[in-house]
């Protein structure tokens, strides 16, 4: 039989990857715009996430509040409620990036549908179940599989530094061959790109990332169909949409082609089978039946029932493992004494509310100007994790900068100007004697305390005598920390030549976020002191 496929379709499918591509170039640029460019201020590069409703739902439950810039998350809402899932087949760069690996592995081969795929779909309504529970008893985990936030913290912390590490090996060949003139001109090009290079945990990030993507040869499009809980919130919402699928009986010759190549197992023919919860209208189906029997005309009426498989013991389930799971990721050192390494952003909410409203983005690590937001492992405990943390080994927190708290997409990080950011204290800093260089060797270094940046400087200097082996002393100028001025800025650690284990350090005590994590408790004026 002659094939007479839909032009109309394909061109359709072709606009699809077009659209594709331009969102994912938009999430590139605000991501590669996401750096301190020699401007106080950096503007909205954080505006993708607002138009997630997933987070905005997750976050206004776990934190009892909705940040005012969700509400571009309703266009979300009204475009899916109209057209469908449009938004995971066209807009999703995530979503995108799965269906160029699932193309390419089934170009390679490595991934050959022979039969139709059952079964499964109702994994990622779990999830999303499993989220939206746990938020209610104030545990936010959206952040962990939301597929924004998920694509950016691995872009962040993973991928990028790896683009970053690449760069330096070709500038490092090119010098080796005596191109200097390319040298430099590719070292200008990368140091405008200000690409962080460091990360506590890219490569394991790296490898989840790896992983997600090669489950696409089990099945094309593996994240969409079982794991993602934004795809799960708007396959909810799209069975009012009006365009749904028809199946013309006098042309369709039963060849299952549609259902066999559909990529998130929507299950086309018969049409009577067909879930728009799960079609995000790639136009596959369409573009590849050879009869043109395939056709999504405008029917307002919604579907009798979401075609999930669901069961009520999986939904029950489900909402107690959320319910008693909750305490398990709270049983943790920080809910009873903060850990000492556990330095958060100037801007920080108090550490309850930092958590409840954290989705674990990593937009904040991408703006750090020096590379020392780092992703927490155990410092916060498991409801804490990549969450961001000052790590001043690795960088410090820049005196005037606050990029860190422009870029919150969820308000975790009070926004702060720069006059309001230098006064906020972080941490403190300590010196150990035992390391120092002019107290233990009675050896000259003021590093400390030049580069110290608050003014009047916290760093300051008295006269110390240190006994030398040999049984002469020596008298140095030595350091000590004027608790009153210091904002735990964490330069001191950094900078301290001392380099394998500083000897001037930073820790969380004496933040300004907290009233329990202080050097010293402070007694309310009306009550007597105890003797």
């Amino acid at each position: 039989m002659k094939k007479e496929r839909s032009k109309k379709h394909r061109t359709l499918q072709a606009i699809r990857v077009l659209v594709q591509a331009a969102f994912f170039g938009l999430f590139l640029y605000l991501l590669f715009g996401t750096h301190f460019a020699g401007q106080d201020y950096i503007g909205h590069v954080e505006v993708f996430f607002h138009f997630d409703p997933l987070l905005a739902v997750a976050t206004a439950i776990a934190a009892r509040i909705l940040f005012a810039s969700f509400w571009l998350a309703a266009i979300t809402v009204v475009v899916t409620l109209v057209l469908g899932r449009v938004v995971c087949g066209w807009v999703c760069p995530l979503g995108s990036i799965h269906q160029v690996f699932s193309f390419l592995f089934k170009k390679a081969k490595l991934l050959r549908p022979k039969k139709v795929a059952t079964g499964g779909l109702g994994w990622k309504y779990l999830v999303l179940l499993f989220i939206l529970i746990s938020a209610v008893f104030t545990l936010d985990l959206v952040g962990i599989l939301d597929p924004l936030s998920f694509l950016y913290r691995s872009m962040t912390t993973s991928v990028l530094p790896a683009f970053a590490q690449g760069f330096y090996m070709l500038i490092g060949f090119v010098y080796n061959l005596h191109l200097n003139a390319l040298g430099d001109s590719l070292t200008q090009v990368f140091e405008k790109m200000t690409l962080n290079s460091t990360f506590l945990q890219g490569f394991f990030i790296g490898l989840i990332l790896l992983a997600v993507i090669l489950l696409n040869m089990v099945r094309e499009r593996f994240w969409c169909r079982y794991v993602c809980p934004l795809g799960a919130f708007l396959g909810l919402l799209s069975r009012w949409n009006v365009f749904k699928l028809k199946v013309d009986d006098e042309k369709c010759i039963q060849c299952n082609l549609c259902t066999l190549h559909c990529e998130t197992q929507a299950h086309p023919w018969p049409d009577k089978d067909w879930k728009s919860s799960e079609c995000v209208y790639c136009e596959t189906c369409a573009a590849i039946c050879p009869t043109k029997a395939i056709t999504f005309p405008a029917k307002a009426a919604p579907e009798k029932a979401p075609a999930v498989d669901l069961t009520r013991r999986k939904l029950i389930l489900t909402s107690l493992l959320a319910f008693f799971i909750v305490p398990f990721f709270r049983i943790s050192q920080s809910v009873k004494r903060a850990h000492e390494k556990l330095i958060r952003p100037p801007g920080a909410l108090p550490e309850k509310q930092f958590l409840e409203k954290c989705v674990k983005c990593s937009e904040c690590l991408k703006a750090c100007p020096t590379n020392g937001l780092q992703p927490a492992v155990s410092e916060a405990g498991p409801e804490g994790l990549w969450t961001p943390m000052l790590v001043p080994k690795i960088g410090y927190c820049e005196y005037y900068c606050s990029l860190c708290s422009q870029v919150c997409p969820t308000g975790a990080i009070k926004e702060l100007t720069i006059e309001e950011k230098i006064k906020v204290r972080i941490g403190t800093a300590w010196i150990d004697k035992n390391r120092c260089l002019p107290y233990f060797l009675g050896r000259p270094c003021i590093v400390c305390e030049e580069h110290c940046p608050t003014s009047p400087k916290a760093i300051k200097f008295v006269m110390a005598e240190t006994k030398l082996p040999d049984g002469t002393v020596a008298t140095q100028k030595a350091p000590v920390v004027d608790l009153d001025l210091c904002i735990g800025c964490g330069i001191c650690e950094n900078k301290c030549p001392v380099v394998d284990d500083p000897a001037v350090y930073v820790t969380s005590v004496g933040e300004q976020r907290s009233e329990k994590n202080q050097l010293l408790l402070q007694i309310a004026p009306d009550e007597p002191s105890e003797k």
